[in-house]
């Protein structure tokens, strides 16, 4: 038969216990931040200072990103507001195709890079569909880097300008973000 365990030993455990216990709940658990952000990214298609080009399609790379099928790739400037000549704060980088068979769906895939205030360096990975007839719309932040490594969240697009006939966008983005 086994000798029982001594006094010595089950103080030890038993102040072990309790430093674990202490530590467990005293240390500040990782709490992951909310950052909401609102910002304007700028999308031509035409003109001088144009930030998008269609680069294939069914008439190739002369087709409208208003037909199904076109795929274009975008270089937009984000703002902080409006007006082309707000504050510049990023850019956003990506591909649009025309997904839905009559022309007014767009799929997108884009970073956000910010390259100026309080998130310069850091980007945000949007995804999602972008039915550009609707007043809002939803998409999904799947990803970022910098300020906003582990992201996940989602964003309402909003047409605040647009002209069919130049292919000019402005769009706000507003942004609800959860990350370390």
């Amino acid at each position: 038969m086994g000798t029982p365990l001594n006094l010595t030993s089950n103080i030890f455990f038993f102040i072990f216990t309790l430093t674990i216990f202490f530590v467990a709940y005293t240390f500040p658990r990782l709490q992951p931040k909310q950052t909401n952000l609102v910002f304007y990214v700028h999308d031509h298609f035409t003109g001088e200072l144009s930030t998008a080009a269609t680069v294939a399609g069914k008439s190739g790379p002369a087709s409208n990103i208003l037909h199904f099928g076109t795929v274009a790739v975008v270089d937009d400037p984000v703002t902080v507001g409006p007006s082309d000549d707000s504050k510049l704060i990023g850019r956003a980088q990506g591909i649009y195709v025309n997904s839905q068979l009559d022309g007014k769906g767009l799929y997108m895939v884009f970073s956000v890079i910010f390259t100026n205030g309080k998130f310069k360096g850091s980007s945000l990975e949007i995804q999602g569909s972008d039915i550009f007839t609707m007043t809002e719309r939803e998409f999904g932040v799947v990803s970022g880097t910098g300020y906003f490594r582990f992201v996940k969240g989602y964003g309402i697009m909003e047409t605040v300008f647009m002209d069919i006939a130049s292919l000019m966008a402005t769009l706000k983005l507003n942004v609800t973000v959860k990350h370390y």
